[in-house]
């Protein structure tokens, strides 16, 4: 039997979906034509349809499984991919990126545990790993702006810096805390 769970053609699953197709798109503007005022443009767009599918999955009863897959994966591989953009454009340093990729890769490690705890892939999100997210998203269109020169370089620098530095934390504490979740999941079981 088929459950509200189990559908996947939803608005908010749409949502991710075509956020997903975004992805290549962004970097090939970032890397290709640098063309980082359409890049920063799509990744606003991205952070509004991250925020707006999950209020209409909310508002309108349409969450499901795909949906709890797809939207953070979604917001994963912006993350990487721009952390790509800005390290291969010597924008932020490569230990920056690798800081924020070592929290995922570090997570990774738990999957085992949830599958054989019939979890599945990840438990719910966290509000901190949501509010690391948004931090991040506001960062990296700042750090492109900052990369320029303008009027707005050194404010978009200051506060892209700021964003980053606490999405970073965030983002690491969130981990730390859905670590702690598994064990404390694997000591019940």
């Amino acid at each position: 039997m088929t459950t509200s769970e189990d559908r996947i053609f939803t608005i908010p699953n749409l949502l991710s979906f075509l956020r997903l197709l975004g992805v290549p798109v962004f970097l090939w503007l970032i890397l290709g034509p640098k063309a980082d005022g359409w890049a920063v443009a799509l990744l606003m767009v991205a952070g509004f349809s991250d925020w707006l599918d999950g209020k209409l999955a909310r508002a309108w009863n349409q969450t499901s499984k795909l949906g709890r897959l797809i939207d953070p994966a979604a917001d994963r591989l912006y993350i990487l991919a721009t952390l790509a953009g800005l390290v291969l454009r010597d924008i932020i340093p490569w230990w920056l990126a690798a800081l924020v990729i070592g929290r995922d890769v570090l997570l990774l490690f738990t999957v085992p545990f949830l599958r054989r705890m019939g979890y599945g892939y990840a438990l719910p999100v966290h509000f901190l790993g949501k509010a690391a997210t948004a931090n991040l998203m506001y960062a990296f269109p700042l750090l492109f702006l900052a990369s320029h020169p303008g009027w707005y370089a050194e404010i978009c620098a200051i506060f892209g810096w700021a964003f980053v530095i606490w999405g970073t934390g965030l983002y690491w504490w969130a981990g730390v805390l859905y670590v702690v979740q598994v064990r404390q999941l694997a000591r019940v079981s």
